[in-house]
């Protein structure tokens, strides 16, 4: 029978401290960025218009600076501004929380979706 131990020399012995710039680094794949933002995005518009596609983000990293570019198709009349600015703060949160990237821009409205039913005229009037 063969015993394990911890070995009492390792214990005793001082623990070497390596360096930041020897240690090696972690990379992060644009598409897992890609695809956090895309989440992201999806739970800041909410449900969508019928016919609308999902939130979706392509994303371009450099030096820990995500440039992330998301498209979303809102339905319309909506305060367009403030949906993006909820989208724009989600993706930073999370895209910074989850990988500690920095994230200067965010939203592209990519199409908008008429309400049917708002009782409003559709098309020109006279």
């Amino acid at each position: 029978m063969t015993t394990v131990s911890a070995g009492a020399g390792e214990l005793d012995r001082p623990l070497t401290v390596v360096p930041p710039g020897e240690r090696g680094a972690t990379r992060i794949a644009d598409r897992v960025v890609a695809k956090i933002a895309s989440q992201a995005a999806r739970e800041a518009v909410g449900p969508l218009p019928p016919g609308a596609a999902r939130p979706s983000a392509t994303v371009a990293v450099h030096h820990e600076i995500a440039h992330v570019r998301v498209h979303v198709e809102l339905d319309y009349p909506c305060d367009v501004g403030a949906r993006c600015r909820q989208v724009r703060r989600r993706v930073v949160e999370r895209v910074g929380a989850l990988v500690g990237m920095q994230v200067p821009e965010v939203v592209q409205v990519e199409r908008l979706h008429l309400a049917v039913g708002t009782g409003t005229p559709q098309g020109r009037t006279r």
